[in-house]
């Protein structure tokens, strides 16, 4: 799997049909000092999903896996990286956010399918 780096993006309400080609995943070298990241987690292929925005892509999805996250993700067991697009700035990545939390459930698991079809852990990705 290729990661590069994806700047902007285009969540809309319509769902993942208007989502750019490029794969939205930032190898951890091409990480500057002011990256924010949108974020996906399950709990298994096609499982329960967490979606979150951090300044630390690596320290947050650590956290997540280790029972420091938020209650959500320890109740049910999510922890696997599985879909992340890095912005340059928090109101950008919130932005992104938001809408993509409203998307209806096949819309995310496309989304994810699209990047990610083996719902590969993408935390060693950033981590290594």
């Amino acid at each position: 799997m290729t990661a590069t780096r994806t700047t902007t993006s285009s969540v809309t309400p319509d769902g993942p049909k208007g989502r750019a080609g490029v794969h939205p995943l930032a190898a951890k070298s091409h990480r500057g000092p002011r990256s924010y990241s949108v974020y996906i987690l399950a709990s298994k292929p096609g499982g329960t999903l967490y979606i979150g925005v951090t300044n630390d892509l690596i320290r947050r999805v650590y956290q997540h896996k280790t029972g420091e996250g938020a209650a959500f993700t320890r109740k049910y067991g999510v922890g696997l990286l599985v879909y992340a697009e890095e912005h340059r700035d928090i109101e950008q990545a919130i932005a992104q956010k938001k809408p993509l939390k409203k998307w209806r459930r096949a819309w995310k698991l496309q989304l994810i399918q699209k990047h990610n079809p083996d719902w590969t852990d993408l935390y060693d990705t950033f981590a290594s």
